[in-house]
């Protein structure tokens, strides 16, 4: 039997107090607590991780820059992206980050498969790429075995604000979303895809492990 995890959609919600948040239930967790996944969407952010270079944001807006403890270097949020925080206990699924990144860029690229966009990951550079342009991010924290963040996954945004930045650090990197692919922007029925992927992945890793520590 796998670990149950509680679902939660907050809506639209400003990025430092869901940060903060993120940080309290980690901290505040013990072995008992129940597992989250947390549904969001951001008013207009950037955030810069903690070995994020300040020149990867080319040209400084009246969006806010949020400097984070997540990986990674700078990032944009905004309306019409899905991001998704995983709030797990890595050793209660047997998994170690390695691969819980390759399963959240597996989750997106099933879901793009899904509505007949082939999509990659790459091992020098974390995240979901079509023609090699990004259409999803993604950045962890590690305390105490346990993590946070996620994923940002551009379905239906602005994403002119891309511009003024090195999105994740990489200049010239280009970037797309769902509806640039021809995928209905239909953004509840795709984030409820997205999480089901995340949570069938992380019920068959800790079933393979299971497996092979009884074979």
């Amino acid at each position: 039997m796998t670990p149950p995890i509680h679902i939660r959609a907050m809506g639209m919600v400003d990025y430092e107090p869901t940060w903060r948040a993120m940080q309290q239930f980690t901290s505040e967790r013990n072995a008992e607590t129940v597992d989250e996944i947390w549904l969001v969407q951001h008013p207009p952010t950037y955030t810069q991780g903690q070995a994020g270079k300040p020149e990867h944001l080319l040209n400084p807006t009246s969006i806010p820059v949020v400097k984070i403890d997540r990986g990674g270097q700078i990032t944009y949020h905004g309306p019409g992206q899905i991001v998704i925080y995983l709030l797990l206990d890595l050793r209660r699924w047997k998994i170690n980050v390695h691969d819980l990144v390759r399963l959240i860029e597996q989750a997106v690229i099933d879901l793009l498969a899904e509505h007949g966009v082939q999509a990659e990951g790459r091992v020098d550079a974390p995240g979901v790429y079509v023609n090699d342009a990004k259409i999803a991010a993604l950045g962890l924290k590690i305390k105490k075995g346990c993590c946070y963040h996620g994923l940002s996954f551009n379905v239906d945004m602005d994403l002119t604000p891309f511009n003024n930045i090195n999105p994740c650090g990489y200049q010239g990197l280009r970037v797309t979303q769902c509806v640039a692919q021809g995928i209905a922007p239909e953004f509840e029925a795709l984030q409820a895809e997205l999480t089901q992927n995340l949570v069938h992945g992380l019920q068959q890793h800790l079933l393979q492990k299971g497996s092979a520590l009884a074979a």
